[in-house]
């Protein structure tokens, strides 16, 4: 992802299939640069760069000058695209690639369904391995990857620090490259949503309600809703029941909620400020129930950037996820888990 070569000038296309009558016997040897490019879920010009500088190139060419990629040469790049999927430097990646076990090597190129071309990389900064390994799969639209990369992370590491370290950025990376680049990343940025919301979800198991649960919502016109599904997956590793209310909840149902269910707090997430519904928040949390003489009140936790610079006396507003299961854990007087 970080080896897209600067570019000069234009470049020839070397790779365009040649006319079938001017085709040598030993083209069909192998495939093509754009071929093996759709097969492997890249862009051609990364295979010509990761050729340039990491010499994974195919070991021959047809007429000496179109590539054609041998069952050995496409080994090495499956090899080197999985490696590079989970993390790996390209540089390192591409030094294992080349000394793998020759036995593992095919006997032929097995045919294989089209695959979406790379998108590109992703301005992703100081992250961990497993951040990028992730977000190389979505770049590449790589599903059964990101699946098991998000999987392997909360096994490894927790739900609370998979999210912080390696979901979250991964997730504002791609929302930054499609606001900068139109809809040409939106694809992205809806396949790796979907699959983070599904492994979070996989891995919450809800709690019975033997005390005042938490009460999880958006504000009204709010939509994203990843951060309080994080939320609620940690809180129930923690023993802590929840009521997940999810997006765009309308005020007066909140309401409504709130006076049923007496939660001991109530997290309101907002994304952007336009959505933040500082009037709503007060009143929740002005909201009271019980017997005369024992009324409580919830505690309010406002999440998401859409409160900055919003009146938020007497709540609570949180730095991150780890801090807003630190501080409801202490609610509850549980052992924080994740």
């Amino acid at each position: 992802m970080d080896d897209k070569p600067v570019r000069t000038g234009p470049e020839p296309d070397l790779d365009t299939e040649p006319p079938p009558s001017a085709r040598p016997a030993s083209a069909d040897a192998g495939l093509t640069t754009g071929a093996l490019a759709r097969r492997l879920g890249v862009s051609p010009t990364t295979l010509r760069s990761w050729d340039r500088r990491y010499g994974i190139g195919p070991a021959a060419r047809a007429d000496g000058r179109h590539r054609r990629w041998a069952p050995d040469d496409v080994a090495v790049l499956e090899t080197m695209c999985r490696l590079t999927a989970s993390g790996v430097p390209p540089a390192e990646a591409a030094r294992a690639a080349r000394d793998r076990p020759q036995e593992n090597t095919p006997t032929a190129v097995p045919p294989a369904a089209p695959r979406s071309r790379a998108a590109g990389a992703l301005p992703l900064g100081d992250v961990r391995q497993e951040c990028r390994g992730l977000a190389r799969a979505a770049v590449r639209l790589d599903a059964p990857a990101v699946a098991r990369q998000l999987d392997r992370a909360i096994t490894e590491f927790g739900l609370t620090v998979a999210w912080q370290d390696v979901m979250a950025p991964a997730l504002h990376a791609v929302g930054r490259k499609w606001a900068s680049s139109g809809d040409r990343y939106v694809e992205v940025e809806h396949l790796l949503s979907w699959h983070v919301s599904t492994a979070l979800r996989r891995h919450t198991t809800p709690v019975g309600a033997s005390v005042a649960p938490v009460l999880l919502a958006c504000v009204p016109d709010e939509q994203h809703t990843l951060p309080l599904e994080a939320l609620n997956a940690s809180l129930a590793q923690s023993t802590i029941p929840t009521r997940m209310f999810g997006a765009a909840v309308p005020a007066d149902a909140l309401g409504a909620a709130v006076r049923r269910l007496g939660p001991a707090a109530v997290v309101l997430w907002a994304q952007a400020r336009a959505t933040a519904a500082p009037q709503l928040a007060r009143h929740i949390a002005a909201t009271a129930w019980g017997v005369r003489g024992a009324r409580a009140q919830p505690l309010v936790m406002l999440g998401g950037p859409g409160w900055t610079g919003r009146p938020t006396r007497g709540m609570v507003r949180p730095t991150g996820l780890a801090d807003a299961l630190a501080t409801l854990t202490a609610v509850y007087g549980t052992e924080q888990q994740g």
